[in-house]
């Protein structure tokens, strides 16, 4: 698939975003559809990945804290299936500390971003970690 259409790199990309925050999930789709993103929203982990396995995202972000399934055994499950091991889940949390920082390496995360987030960090990521773009 070509992504550069009309001269932009995201086009049609595969983007989603769990987060039990509605407001979270909707500034994170507003800012990727604007990009061109096809963007794909999950609830919570287990609504995540139904959809992750129909959908194919080419990146996930994640939030950590979040009910019945957080993002640290979210991402666990998603790189310990190997269909899904390369594909870049990046962490979402409002605590910026090492110890959660360190936890989200160790499920495999790569990268760890604090909320609120920006327009430049989330298309910094995706930039960062999908070789397509």
């Amino acid at each position: 698939m070509n992504l550069n259409v009309n001269g932009n790199g995201l086009a049609g990309l595969k983007v989603m975003v769990i987060d039990d925050s509605k407001t979270i999930r909707r500034t994170a789709e507003t800012l990727l559809k604007k990009e061109g993103c096809d963007v794909l929203t999950a609830v919570d982990g287990f609504e995540a990945l139904a959809k992750i396995s129909d959908q194919k995202p080419a990146i996930i972000f994640v939030d950590i804290m979040m009910p019945r399934l957080d993002g640290y055994q979210t991402c666990a499950l998603i790189k310990n299936n190997p269909q899904f091991r390369a594909t870049p889940v990046i962490m979402l949390s409002s605590k910026d500390g090492l110890f959660d920082k360190a936890r989200g390496r160790i499920v495999g995360a790569e990268q760890y971003l604090t909320k609120p987030f920006t327009r430049d960090e989330l298309l910094g990521a995706i930039h960062r970690h999908v070789a397509t773009v």
